[in-house]
């Protein structure tokens, strides 16, 4: 499995579609207040549901959640400025981003005492074994 593949399974086609046809979702920039609507006009084959959807997962990525904490300006689909984003928006942005980074630190921390206590019992069971196989050719 490759590190692309978690990403990969959270994304959908709408997403990537969006992603490939409009700059300011390509840069990841702070989007317009109500940009869902936009969306909608120029691509009316889209439904609320997959807009809805492919927003989501984009709004709540890491990527534009960082881009959110440091952004002054949002900005339309074609990357003109459309707004502001306010101090509390870059604040829950942070929030949520250092959230994050401190859960897979935690989850890193975990799976590395988890390896080390599988080593551990590794070594004990290879030592338990030559001492066995000393007594037992006895």
């Amino acid at each position: 499995m490759t590190s692309d593949a978690p990403k990969k399974s959270n994304r959908d086609a709408v997403l990537d579609s969006l992603v490939a046809t409009f700059p300011a979702l390509r840069d990841a920039l702070p989007l317009a207040i109500g940009i869902h609507k936009t969306i909608l006009e120029r691509l009316p084959e889209l439904t609320k549901v997959q807009v809805s959807k492919a927003m989501r997962i984009h709004t709540t990525s890491t990527r534009y959640l960082k881009s959110m904490a440091k952004a002054e300006q949002r900005f339309d689909l074609d990357g003109n400025p459309a707004g502001e984003v306010t101090a509390e928006q870059r604040e829950a942005a942070v929030k949520l981003v250092k959230e994050r980074i401190n859960r897979a630190n935690e989850r890193k921390k975990a799976e590395e005492e988890l390896r080390k206590a599988e080593e551990q019992a590794r070594q004990q069971k290879e030592k338990l074994e030559k001492l066995a196989a000393k007594f037992n050719s006895r």
